[in-house]
């Protein structure tokens, strides 16, 4: 297998966590590119059309992407129990939550980065934000009792959210009023897959 990532994508990072906690890394080559939402020519087109990441080229069929497809794929490789049919709607939704989240904080990014400063809009950038602020009242809300159960997709993706929070909207302090949710994320990040995956720039 290959994985197309960058080390700076919330959503590669979910791939990453997954292939250590499923015990599968040493069977894929990480492949580490770059590119933008302006500039695919050195995304893997081949393997993803769309010129986005993650990817994840496979031996015996089709490459696959789009990381929950993919966190899904390595989960069933190894039936390794991080989508339990017990909660699958649950952890479905908490997965796409924190999806969610990313989403709505690397637009926030690109609409920086990939903008003329004449053509941002503030506006666009402050209803990105009441997206994850919404979600993370949501899971201290709601979502406490299945964080702290045992590990799943949803945790996975939850925690690289609040990590890409902090490494690129840091300022905002996601944590302010959500004190439940900080204590989780405090302790999920020592797990060692996500000492292994910090995001850099």
């Amino acid at each position: 297998m290959q994985l197309f990532y960058s080390p700076a994508s919330p959503f590669a990072r979910k791939c990453l966590v997954t292939l250590r906690e499923t015990g599968q890394l040493d069977e894929a080559e990480l492949v580490h590119v770059v590119g933008t939402p302006l500039d695919s020519s050195g995304m893997p087109t081949s393997h993803n059309p769309l010129g986005k990441l993650p990817a994840l080229s496979r031996p015996d069929g089709p490459a696959i992407y789009d990381s929950r497809v993919i966190c899904r794929f390595l989960d069933a490789r190894k039936n390794a129990g991080l989508y339990p049919e017990g909660r699958i709607w649950e952890t479905l939704t908490l997965e796409a939550t924190g999806d969610g989240i990313m989403d709505a904080a690397v637009l926030m990014v690109y609409e920086g980065r990939c903008r003329p400063e004449d053509r941002r809009s503030p506006e666009w950038v402050e209803a990105q934000w009441a997206k994850v602020t919404r979600a993370l009242g949501a899971l201290t809300a709601k979502w406490q009792s299945h964080l702290a159960g045992p590990l799943d997709a949803g945790q996975i993706a939850v925690g690289c959210a609040l990590g890409y929070l902090d490494f690129r909207h840091g300022d905002r302090d996601w944590r302010k009023g959500q004190d439940a949710l900080a204590a989780w994320y405090a302790e999920f990040a020592e797990r060692p897959s996500m000492q292994a995956t910090v995001p850099v720039a």
